[in-house]
């Protein structure tokens, strides 16, 4: 009777884990992701998922849809849709791989296109800096990627991390 209960238990418990995983067995990180097939879902299968993107533009023959979860949020996933009106590709692009690709002498355009809207937006007169900022998650932990650009030549000077206080 014990064993009866245990592997009862187990079973429960691998079936409430498994709800919160995708088709392949990795953590589902957005609602509604685990809907959308590549190379099967269209764009409208996306936005009836997603909802309305935050800006869509042309690349390389595909369409690429911003869904940033900012400000308070820690996500901003990119949808690619290829020429055939099918989904390619999506990804969450908040990453410390994607940061590590910001560069020196990087345009305002070429950051955005990468990360998707920044949460915030702030000038520095008297160090002619503008810095964007990218809420995202460390490991368990909040943190604001900040990309310093100069206000003349709108290009990246420098890139910087901040703790959020209090978490």
């Amino acid at each position: 009777m014990r064993n009866r209960v245990l592997a009862w238990c187990m079973a429960a418990c691998a079936a409430l884990l498994a709800l919160g995983c995708d088709r392949n067995g990795n953590p589902i990180q957005e609602f509604g992701l685990d809907k959308l097939n590549k190379g099967v879902s269209t764009e409208a299968d996306v936005r009836g998922v997603m909802g309305q993107p935050d800006s869509v533009r042309e690349e390389s023959g595909e369409r690429i849809l911003e869904y940033p979860k900012g400000p308070q949020g820690v996500r901003t996933w990119m949808f690619r849709i290829s020429a055939d009106g099918k989904l390619s590709d999506y990804q969450q692009v908040l990453t410390d791989e994607n940061f590590d690709k910001v560069q020196k002498g990087m345009t305002r355009d070429e950051v955005r296109n990468m990360l998707g809207r920044p949460r915030t937006v702030v000038p520095f007169s008297r160090k002619q800096e503008e810095v964007w900022d990218w809420k995202y998650l460390h490991v368990h932990e909040e943190r604001l990627f900040n990309v310093h650009f100069d206000m003349q030549t709108g290009k990246v000077v420098r890139m910087s991390i901040s703790e959020i206080s209090g978490h």
